[in-house]
Order: structure tokens, then sequence, then C-alpha cells
């Protein structure tokens, strides 16, 4: 653990480190039992228990892409929702728009809100729309709310020592597909057109939304946690999982898939694919028991997934497996992207 005074005072992009978080959160005060989850380290959505529903409730914002925004937006903050086991309902949005900006920026964001809503049948509820000099870029704040029956609630401090770990789709899904939209120029000077194209098409396809792969495996079988990994990619979805849970993991390195279009773009750019923002891929612990039933009802909806390892003792820690041996891992503040941005100025 770092002595406090050996970390920096001023902060770098990111997210705040775990142990700042942790003491921030913990100096807020809890007066309304009703919270079944609130704010805490590896949690990124609030519960609320009223009467025989639970309120699921996640706000995100979408801050490295500026591309796509709005659908960005609706998906990131849908999927902290899905993770617990609810069912997506509400959107609200709040927009924040550089001075100047043409109107069609806001059309298009407000374009894609609708889209992205359409296609999880969430219906937009409310929001706030503001021209402000104090941002360059057009910045987009989303909050989700979705409902569950107070015993289909899945909670991330259930998963169990011995549970398999499932790993839909791959790494870094999100990362890639931003990569290959706002870097395209450089890209295709060091790689094949159809790549960076392939790459950029990732957005929709598979697309970041984790909403029917959550649902999916909720009905199929007991599932004992489930975590959409994003800011600091898989490795740190798993390290925030775990956190939650006071688990330790094992995990086979080996068998986290990386899409060739993903491997290509992080090799040229020096990247680490497993720390590259990844919505898109769903985390799911479950007993060996049901992962069979899980498996198959993805496979069913052709939901590529992969069983990457096991939840263990918290003693054990967190720990990659690979052809070199054993590698303790765990939380990372920054993303690649983040790196990507400060290392290039």
């Amino acid at each position: 653990m770092t002595d406090a005074s050996e970390r920096p005072t001023r902060l770098r992009t990111g997210k705040l480190d775990s142990e700042r978080l942790e003491q921030l959160l913990s100096d807020l005060p809890r007066r309304d039992q009703s919270v079944v989850i609130g704010p805490q380290v590896g949690e990124d959505a609030a519960v609320i228990e009223i009467g025989d529903r639970c309120v699921v409730s996640a706000t995100d914002p979408v801050t490295f892409a500026t591309d796509r925004v709005g659908w960005y937006a609706v998906h990131v903050n849908a999927n902290d929702v899905a993770v617990l086991g609810a069912r997506p309902r509400w959107f609200l949005a709040v927009l924040l728009l550089p001075e100047g900006a043409p109107f069609r920026l806001v059309e298009s964001i407000m374009t894609d809100i609708r889209r992205a809503c359409a296609a999880l049948d969430v219906t937009v509820c409310g929001g706030h729309t503001e021209v402000t000099p104090h941002v360059d870029a057009p910045l987009v704040v989303g909050q989700m709310l979705g409902e569950v029956a107070p015993a289909g609630l899945v909670r991330k401090t259930s998963l169990q020592a011995g549970d398999d770990l499932l790993l839909t789709h791959g790494a870094a899904i999100e990362g890639t597909a931003i990569l290959a939209r706002e870097r395209r120029a450089t890209l295709t000077a060091a790689l094949p057109e159809e790549v960076v194209d392939r790459a950029a098409a990732l957005l929709t396809d598979p697309g970041i939304s984790v909403v029917d792969a959550a649902l999916t495996a909720v009905a199929a079988g007991t599932i004992h946690a489930m975590h959409d990994p994003t800011e600091g990619g898989i490795l740190n979805g798993l390290a925030e999982l775990a956190a939650a849970a006071s688990t330790g993991l094992e995990v086979d390195v080996t068998r986290i898939p990386v899409l060739p279009e993903t491997g290509r773009i992080c090799g040229h750019l020096k990247l680490d694919p497993l720390r590259l923002i990844a919505s898109g891929a769903l985390l799911v612990g479950v007993p060996p028991s049901a992962t069979a039933d899980v498996v198959a009802a993805l496979a069913a909806k052709a939901i590529p997934v992969t069983r990457i390892g096991s939840a263990r003792p918290q003693e054990e820690g967190t720990t990659l497996v690979s052809e070199d041996g054993r590698t303790r891992f765990g939380p990372s503040a920054t993303d690649e992207l983040a790196r990507l941005y400060e290392r290039d100025g």
C-alpha cells in the first residue's frame, strides 16, 4: 500500500486512485436505509429499494470519445444498470456544448441518444442542455434508471471463491473503436485501411452494449456477480470486481480474447489491450454448476463467451497466469487511452 505522503498531490487524467476514492466515500453518511447499494469502490450504480421493486441508478460521462457521444452515453449507463440484473428503463442526459458549436452538433447527439434508447426500449425522460465557455468539446453526462425485483438483484459482493469467471466478446472493444475513429489518419498510414475500418465498426458490431448479454445470463441460471469493465480495461474491471466482493482471482491471461484489429492497433501504438477501455465486454461470476447453462444461453444468442479463470480466497490475491508463470495485478487509475493522450501531448 502506498503511503499517503508518497502519492502525487495533483490529479492525473483518468479515475481517482482507489485508496483516495475509498477515503472520500467513507465520509459520506448513509441516512436512508432504503439505499441497498450506495457509493463504494467497485460499484457503478446505486440501488434503492422502494416497496416490491429496486430502482437501479447509474450515471457516467463520456470523456474519451468525441464521436457518437450520445450513443456512448446511453450504452455505458445502461450497462451499469444491467449488470445488477435490472432492465434499463429511463434515461436522462446533461449536454454541455462549446460556444460557437454548430446546431447540427446538438442534433447529431440527440439523434444518437434517441436511436440508442430506441434500440434498448428505453424512454428519455429528462435532462439539461447548456452552452458554456468552459468546454472545448461536447460533454455528455448520462443517467440511466432501471428496475428489478429485490430477489433478482445481482450483487458483486455475492461472488464466491470457486466461482467460474466468464468473459463475453473480448478485450478493448470500445477502446479499439475510439482509436480507429479518432486516429484514423495515423493508423491508415501504418496499417491496412480495411483493418482500421473493421476496428471503427466495432462500436456497433459487436457494439459496446452488454445489456442483452447480462439479461440473458440472469435468465439462464444462478449468477453471483456481473461487471462491465470500462476505464482501465479488462484487468481493471477484474480488480474492481475482486475489490467489491473481497475475493481473490486467478485469471488465465492466454484465454482473454483479443480481436485481431485490437492486437494490430495496440501493437502499433504500443498500448496494452488489457488496460484499454473495454465497454462491450461482460464479466460474469457463476457457480460451476451453472456455467454450462449460462454459456449455452449466451451462445444461442451468438454472444461469444470464454471461461478465463475463477474466484479465489481473498488472501490469494488477484493473479494472472501465463506461460511465464504467475503475476499479481491490481487496479489501474490510468487507462491506456489517457496514457496515449499524455504521451502524445
